[in-house]
C-alpha cells in the first residue's frame, strides 16, 4: 500500500474510532442487550410468508435470525395483526377498490390491502417455525374494524394507544431492538413510536423484510434515519 494510501486510510479509520492504540485496526464494540433491553418480534404470521394472504417477499427469512438472536434477551415482545373480516384496511371494504391502492379515511390516507390476518384463523397465527419460548407478552393490533394499525405503540387514527409503551416503562425498559415484518410499514411505524415515546430504538435490518410498495422501504429508512433510529445487523449484537 502507499504511504499516502494508508496514511488517509488511517485518519478516516481514526476519525470513526476503529484504531487502537497501535494503529492497527479493530471491530467496533458488539451491542449488548441488558434487563433494561427488549426485542419486539413484529407480526411474524403466516400471512405475511409464502403461502399467507400478504405475503412479503422473503418473509420467512427473518425467523432463524431473530430465533438466534432471542437468546440475547431478558425481555421480549411479540405482535400480531388482528384484523376483523371486512376491515377498513381491506380493499374488499370498499366498492370498486383494488388492493395495494389509497383512499382517505376518516384519521388520513389509508393503503388498501388484500384481506389478511383475520382474527382466529390459521393466516392470522405466528409462524410454526418461529420459536421464541421465553416471550413475555403478545400485543395484537388493527382488531378496530374502523381503523389500521401498523405501529406496536398506536394506531393508525395516531390517539388509540396500545398499551405497550406504558408497559415497556413499567418494566423499566429504556431501549427497544426492532424485528419482522414488514420493514417499511409496521417495523418503521413502530421504530418511530418508540422514539416518540423516548426509547432509544435499533432497527436490526437483516431481520426484516419489505413490502417496498412505490418506494416505501427508502422513505421508511429515511424516516427512521431522520428521528435517531439506528440501522443495525444481527452481528451487531453480542451472542448469549
Amino acid at each position: 500500500m502507499h504511504d499516502t494510501h494508508r496514511r488517509s486510510l488511517l485518519k478516516s479509520t481514526a476519525a470513526l474510532g476503529l484504531l487502537g492504540a497501535a494503529g492497527t485496526l479493530f471491530a467496533a464494540p458488539k451491542l449488548k442487550p441488558d434487563g433494561r433491553s427488549a426485542l419486539l418480534v413484529i407480526d411474524v404470521q403466516n400471512c405475511f410468508v409464502d403461502g399467507g394472504t400478504l405475503p412479503v417477499k422473503g418473509g420467512a427469512e427473518v425467523m432463524p435470525v431473530i430465533n438466534k438472536l432471542a437468546d440475547s434477551f431478558e425481555n421480549i415482545v411479540v405482535t400480531q395483526d388482528w384484523h376483523t373480516q371486512g376491515h377498513a384496511s381491506f380493499a374488499s371494504a370498499h366498492a370498486g377498490q383494488k388492493p395495494f391502492s389509497s383512499i382517505k379515511l376518516s384519521y388520513g390516507n389509508q393503503v388498501l390491502w388484500p384481506d389478511h390476518c383475520v382474527q382466529g384463523t390459521d393466516d392470522a397465527a405466528l409462524h410454526k417455525d418461529l420459536k421464541l419460548p421465553t416471550a413475555q407478552i403478545i400485543i395484537r393490533k388493527g382488531f378496530h374494524k374502523g381503523v389500521d394499525s401498523y405501529s406496536a405503540f398506536e394506531e393508525a387514527d395516531r390517539k388509540t394507544a396500545t398499551g405497550l409503551g406504558g408497559y415497556l416503562k413499567q418494566r423499566g425498559i429504556k431501549t427497544v431492538y426492532v424485528a419482522g415484518l414488514a420493514t417499511d410499514f409496521c417495523v418503521a411505524w413502530t421504530a418511530l413510536d418508540a422514539r416518540k415515546a423516548g426509547f432509544e430504538v435499533y432497527v436490526i435490518e437483516d431481520a426484516t423484510r419489505a413490502i417496498d410498495l412505490n418506494g416505501s422501504l427508502a422513505a421508511a429508512w429515511k424516516q427512521m434515519a431522520a428521528k435517531g433510529v439506528k440501522r443495525i445487523q444481527s452481528a451487531d449484537i453480542q451472542a448469549a
